[in-house]
């Protein structure tokens, strides 16, 4: 008899452990929210970085209704969609990062996140390690280094389509340790020390984009870095309205 209660409650505790550890493929984020909770529509958490720990590797996490979702690291394949509900990230103070993307293999993908650095923050977004990264109706304001910093270790991919890039450093700043290849699309940079710069093994497309008010509209270093525009972008108003590394038709 005991040794079968113990069998019982062993069982027990595996599959409770096994409930309280799943994780699902869809969870929620609110204002109201508590990062206690599974995350669910019903019951959802309170930040982006609660969320993460009980969303699955390549689901998805919505926001219920606009509010600030705090900074956080990815390190798996995600979405991170609040487009029409706007999330917000407040990264503010020295070292801040708004969203560290750190996973070799991961596929990210960011929709309708707004990234303020209150003047003070480090970076709006930070690639450190990706496959592939979609950055797509997101604003990302205020921030003393660049906006988006590609710093991959190994070969990224990178679409950027429909942002605002403003009052930054620079607007978007590749310098990776690996090769990273962007394409920047409909979008505005503004206001930025420097609008689009990059470094070495980095190659940047542009294509539908309006590049006003910044220092330096572009700026590359080093033999390898690559600023091709579609001849479709409209750069003016900027203290400096620098060409980029070469041209190329729209077909």
């Amino acid at each position: 008899m005991r040794q079968i209660r113990f069998i019982a409650v062993i069982t027990f505790v595996f599959l409770f452990s096994s409930f309280v550890c799943a994780q699902a493929t869809r969870t929620w984020v609110s204002g109201v929210g508590d990062d206690v909770n599974p995350c669910s529509r019903t019951a959802p958490c309170k930040t982006f970085a609660g969320s993460i720990s009980k969303t699955a590797a390549g689901g998805e996490i919505n926001c219920l209704d606009p509010g600030g979702f705090g900074t956080v690291t990815i390190t798996k394949s995600m979405t991170i969609d609040c487009k029409g509900m706007t999330g917000g990230i407040l990264a503010s103070g020295v070292g801040t990062i708004g969203i560290t993307i750190n996973g070799a293999a991961a596929i990210v993908r960011l929709r309708g996140v707004n990234i303020n650095g209150a003047g003070s923050g480090s970076s709006g977004i930070k690639i450190s390690a990706a496959a592939k990264v979609f950055i797509e109706d997101t604003v990302i304001d205020g921030f003393i280094m660049p906006g988006v910093w590609v710093e991959n270790s190994g070969d990224v991919k990178i679409v950027i389509s429909n942002a605002t890039l403003r009052n930054n450093s620079e607007g978007i700043y590749s310098n990776p340790k690996g090769t990273s290849d962007i394409f920047v699309i409909n979008s505005l940079v503004s206001g930025n020390s420097d609008g689009i710069r990059v470094d070495n093994n980095a190659t940047i497309r542009v294509s539908g984009c309006s590049i006003v008010f910044n220092g330096l509209s572009f700026v590359w270093k080093g033999t390898t870095g690559k600023i091709i525009s579609y001849q479709n972008n409209l750069i003016d108003g900027n203290l400096q309205n620098t060409a980029p590394t070469s041209t190329a038709v729209l077909k």
